[in-house]
């Protein structure tokens, strides 16, 4: 299993840690435990996966070790566990970055659909992430009029109205399309829009 698939199990509740710990392993799931945020952010070496922990802690709470994952830049999912007194807590890690929160006592099902989900969304993110990496490094080695005519594609213009914005024929505007397309290696027009999107976004 990848070290993106491994997920990381915060909580200062030595029961509560070996607990979920049996459970996501029994799902076939990678994981690791920590007795505390400091410990947690001392052992990161790479990719985080996903992370599992508890709101209310000493030291460095749920709330503070979600600001200190969003400092260090490409922020993890994060499920934060709350008891129901910290539901306004939750709310807050919520707008914090947390993807979810689940309220203990909870049921394994719910917790395990909550990890799935964000690995899944963790999939997606480094798919979109490869993507964007390989577009922009076909862009980078389109000449200066391709970028234009992709440009003028990207929002929507027809040949005529590209070659009317660039001074130059729709003839030639075609020559430089299939240019674009060649260089970019996508297969049809909606390909290449979305690739050029997926950059713009990152």
């Amino acid at each position: 299993m990848s070290s993106d698939a491994l997920v990381h199990v915060v909580d200062d509740d030595m029961a509560v840690r070996q607990s979920l710990a049996f459970l996501l392993a029994t799902d076939g799931l990678a994981v690791r435990v920590h007795e505390s945020a400091s410990a947690f952010l001392a052992a990161l070496d790479g990719p985080v996966g996903c992370v599992v922990t508890d709101v209310r802690m000493p030291e460095i709470d749920g709330i503070a070790l979600l600001r200190r994952l969003k400092e260090r830049g490409d922020m993890p999912p994060v499920i934060v566990m709350t008891g129901h007194a910290d539901v306004p807590m939750a709310v807050e890690a919520m707008k914090a970055g947390a993807v979810d929160f689940i309220e203990k006592p909870f049921d394994d099902e719910v917790l395990l659909s909550s990890v799935r989900a964000a690995l899944n969304r963790l999939g997606r993110d480094a798919a979109l992430a490869g993507e964007a990496n390989a577009a922009r490094a076909r862009i980078a080695g389109l000449s200066e009029r391709e970028r234009q005519v992709l440009e003028g594609l990207v929002a929507g213009k027809a040949n005529k109205a590209i070659g009317l914005d660039l001074g130059i024929s729709p003839r030639t505007v075609e020559i430089y399309r299939a240019n674009v397309m060649s260089k970019m290696q996508a297969g049809s027009l909606s390909e290449l829009i979305r690739m050029a999107l997926t950059v713009g976004r990152r």
